[in-house]
């Protein structure tokens, strides 16, 4: 078979276009067909044909969860957590409009770790010199920058972690060039500023926490979940507890399915229907 002799889909059967084809092990997947794998999912060049196919049938089962899904809390900015406690469900996605998007909805029991990882890096700032040269200042001075990534363990037939950024821009701290101390009846003295701590920096504290926050919510929904779960399952029989949706005032975003009283949806913004 020639280089550039057409090539189909061994999944859906339509040709695929000039730079279109994704190799699998034992055929060819066209790009419609790619992006309907999950995000998460990495092992496609080892992947059968068959299962391919066996994976996209179940994304098409778990589009019905998403379509179910109701966010009843949300954290994190451009990736969010976001889970169900009623179905006992969480999702990891930047998409508003769930059903749509279908993201991978997970039960709380396939969560197995979770955990927050913070990489700092430094790099040396440089100044000019008379001749036009980069030179070290004296003493040196740095830039430390920070980046906030959470990594969800999870049970999965496709995937075994979810691993995502919570900070969309780098979060910087800069050492300055020297600090005043000055000393009764003597003149003042300058001490070389060492590296700063982060935990001043009011965006390195703000991640951290909510990294923090994640894991701990998912440690807390994997070990039993909410403490109103359990006060609804202990209660006396006949006494039925009251739904979030029925309380006077709330309404469901149709978009991500959260439980909302105000005119905009706390979870994706959008507005009340």
């Amino acid at each position: 078979m020639g280089l550039f002799d057409k090539k189909y889909c061994d999944v859906c059967g339509e040709k695929i276009g000039l730079l279109g084809n994704r190799k699998l092990e034992d055929g060819n997947l066209c790009k419609e067909c790619a992006k309907k794998l999950s995000p998460w999912f990495s092992d496609r060049r080892r992947s059968t044909v068959e299962e391919i196919k066996a994976q996209l049938a179940d994304r098409e089962e778990n589009r019905g969860k998403a379509a179910q899904f109701r966010t009843t809390r949300a954290m994190g900015e451009g990736w969010k957590v976001l889970l169900d406690e009623e179905h006992r469900w969480f999702t990891v996605t930047r998409a508003r409009d769930l059903a749509e998007a279908n993201p991978d909805i997970l039960d709380f029991d396939a969560i197995t770790g979770c955990r927050l990882d913070i990489d700092e890096n430094r790099t040396e700032l440089l100044r000019e010199d008379a001749d036009g040269k980069e030179v070290s200042y004296v003493p040196p001075r740095y830039e430390y920058s920070y980046e906030f990534e959470i990594i969800v363990s999870v049970r999965h037939p496709y995937f075994d972690e979810m691993r995502f950024r919570l900070n969309g821009s780098s979060v910087e701290l800069e050492t300055t060039a020297a600090q005043q101390h000055p000393r009764m009846g003597q003149p003042q003295t300058f001490r070389t500023a060492g590296r700063p701590d982060p935990e001043t920096c009011a965006d390195y504290r703000k991640y951290r926490q909510m990294g923090e926050e994640i894991c701990q919510a998912l440690e807390q929904a994997r070990s039993g979940g909410r403490e109103a779960a359990h006060a609804a399952q202990e209660a006396p029989a006949g006494i039925e507890r009251e739904s979030p949706a029925s309380t006077t005032g709330q309404w469901t975003c149709p978009a991500c399915g959260g439980a909302n009283t105000g005119k905009f949806c706390e979870y994706c913004g959008s507005p009340r229907p």
